[in-house]
Formats: structure tokens, C-alpha cells, sequence
């Protein structure tokens, strides 16, 4: 068996996007790895966050983990800042990681684009981001395509680390899905669905009630040919509604094309909706069990007690190669 490690900021109710492209594919490699999934709440503080809205948040995204198939007693589920070793080893990593190559960060570049005052955090998360990776001696890190970069990153880090002070961490492999990675929005699908996108009707949050759903799904972006047919670069919309279907029902895009020949973008977005409707519902019924119960703090208390022997172990690990304990 393999681990993995992801992580997903606490910054808002997560969009469908989150769930096909991420906490779906969580699901099932639960079965089949030791796997530590994280809140990872210090990474939403890199820009303001409201504390009360932040906590809120936080257990918000631990019931939809829950909520969505992750077993506590197969996996590990906690929050990062729960577990100290995740900021001591980023620091140490950042001691060996170049302006340069934080400053090729895309990532940076788009949230910092346009502020006038731009937390140093926000420059230097990608170390933290590696040392959340590289505490668990991760295999594998399932990710969007937009984080590529990031564990390209890590991996330099490592290898780096490595070479420095002697073998230390494990170099992780990314993963990307082949369907359902990006999910884009549905007001503007050349960009990402993004839970912080102001147009409300751009996205699908996994609390929306199924009218909501099927009322976004319907005002969706498409073009004016008629024709239902996956090509991302002429028909982004079309595409996009495809890879949904796709994502939410298992089928392969060929399939899905197959499907709707012939049909019309009303029923397109009519199966699209009632798809989405099938694979929310249920979650958001379960999240609202769990968000104030005993039995949700009780799966975190856990995870960051199991969390933190693991990574306490890197740590130290790490403490001692570089000479930081005497």
C-alpha cells in the first residue's frame, strides 16, 4: 500500500468542482492506500479571513469529508493547524528554497495581481505546502492540474533536502484524474470553477439545495451551434457540462457524446442537473447530521492525535539531518 496526502483550504463551502476533481477520487483510494487528508486552515489565513467564518468553515469541510465517503477508520482526517510539525518543518524547508522559484509560482501571481498589499505568506505557502506533503512520506498527491507546479516544487525541495543532508524524504508522484480534474465555471468555462468567483451562478456549491443546482445548471454558457460535442478549445461550455456528466455519472467522455448525439442543449442541461441533483443531495443531507455533532469533533480529536505521531517522526527526522537537536 501506498499514502497519499491532499489537502484543501477551509476558505468556503467547496463547488462540484472540489468534489469531482478531488474528495471523489479520495474515496476511492481510501480503499486501497493509507491516506491523510487535511483542512488545511493555515494556508486560508496567507489572505484575511473573518475568525469566526474561518472556524465555521473548518468543520463545515470536515462533515462534507465525511459526508462524501471518507472513513475516519481508514483514513487519517484532521486540520493542519492542529498538528505543529506541518509550520517547524515549513520553515526549515524554506531556509532551503530560492526567491526564484517562488516567484515562478503562477499561483502567486494571479492572487497577488492587482493588491496593493500582499502577505509574505501568500509568497512562501509552497513550503508549507511541501512540508505537508513531505511529513507523511507521501507516494501519491491527487491534485488539480493548476497545483502541478506547486508539487513539481516539492518534489525540488525534497530532492534537494536529500542530496543536502542524506536520504530523508520520499519524492512524491502526482496524480491527476482523467476526467472531472478541472471543472470550469459555468458563466465562464476558459476559467476554473472557483468557490470565490462573486457571480454566485458560476459555480455549484455542495450545500446548494437542488434548485439552486438545477437552476445554475440551466443558465449554464454554452455557444449558438446546437451541436452536443466535447471539444474544449471551440466549445469550453458544451465541454464542460460534458466532463460533469462524465464526472458525476462514471461514464467516459465518448460515451457521454454517444449519449447525447442527436439531442438538444435543453436536455443536455436537463441530465446534467438531475446528475449533479444525484450525487449532491445526499451529501449535503449528511453534512447537515454531522456539523454540529460530538461524533464530527471526535473523528478530528483522532485524526490529529495519529496525524501528529507520524509527522512528529519526520520531523525529528529532519531536526537531526540538519542539526537542530542537540
Amino acid at each position: 500500500m501506498k499514502t497519499i496526502f491532499s489537502g484543501i483550504q477551509p476558505s468556503g463551502t467547496l463547488t462540484l468542482g472540489n468534489y469531482l476533481g478531488a474528495i471523489k477520487q479520495f474515496v476511492q483510494l481510501q480503499h486501497e492506500h493509507h491516506c491523510y487528508f487535511c483542512i488545511v486552515d493555515q494556508h486560508a489565513i496567507t489572505v484575511p479571513q473573518e475568525p469566526k467564518t474561518l472556524k465555521n468553515n473548518i468543520k463545515s469541510l470536515a462533515a462534507l469529508y465525511i459526508a462524501s465517503g471518507i472513513d475516519p477508520e481508514k483514513t487519517t482526517l484532521f486540520v493542519q493547524s492542529e498538528v505543529p510539525a506541518h509550520t517547524e518543518l515549513g520553515w526549515m524547508l524554506q531556509s532551503m528554497t530560492y526567491m526564484g522559484e517562488l516567484e515562478r509560482m503562477t499561483q502567486f501571481k494571479d492572487k497577488s495581481e492587482g493588491r496593493s498589499a500582499v502577505s509574505s505568506a501568500l509568497f512562501t505557502y509552497p513550503t508549507l505546502m511541501a512540508a505537508d506533503i513531505l511529513l507523511y512520506q507521501a507516494n501519491i498527491v491527487p491534485v488539480g492540474d493548476d497545483q502541478t507546479q506547486h508539487l513539481e516544487l516539492t518534489r525540488d525541495i525534497a530532492d534537494r533536502f536529500n542530496n543536502r543532508f542524506g536520504d530523508t524524504f520520499v519524492l512524491p508522484e502526482i496524480r491527476i484524474p482523467d476526467v472531472g480534474a478541472r471543472i470550469m465555471s459555468l458563466q465562464e468555462p476558459t476559467k476554473k470553477m472557483s468557490k470565490s468567483d462573486e457571480n454566485t451562478r458560476s459555480f455549484i456549491s455542495m450545500l446548494d439545495t437542488p434548485k439552486q443546482m438545477e437552476k445554475k445548471i440551466k443558465s449554464a454558457v454554452t455557444d449558438s451551434d446546437g451541436v452536443v460535442k466535447f471539444d474544449k478549445d471551440n466549445k469550453p461550455g458544451v465541454s464542460n457540462l460534458l466532463s460533469i456528466f462524465a464526472s458525476c455519472t462514471g461514464e467516459s467522455i465518448e460515451a457521454v457524446e454517444e449519449h447525447f448525439k442527436d439531442k438538444r442543449y435543453g436536455d443536455l442541461k436537463k441530465e446534467v442537473a438531475q446528475a449533479v441533483v444525484d450525487t449532491l443531495a445526499p451529501i449535503k443531507e449528511r453534512h447537515d447530521e454531522l456539523i454540529n455533532s460530538k461524533e464530527l469533533d471526535e473523528i478530528l480529536t483522532n485524526g490529529a492525535e495519529k496525524a501528529h505521531k507520524v509527522a512528529s517522526k519526520t520531523l525529528n527526522k529532519a531536526k537531526k539531518k540538519m542539526g537542530l537537536i542537540r
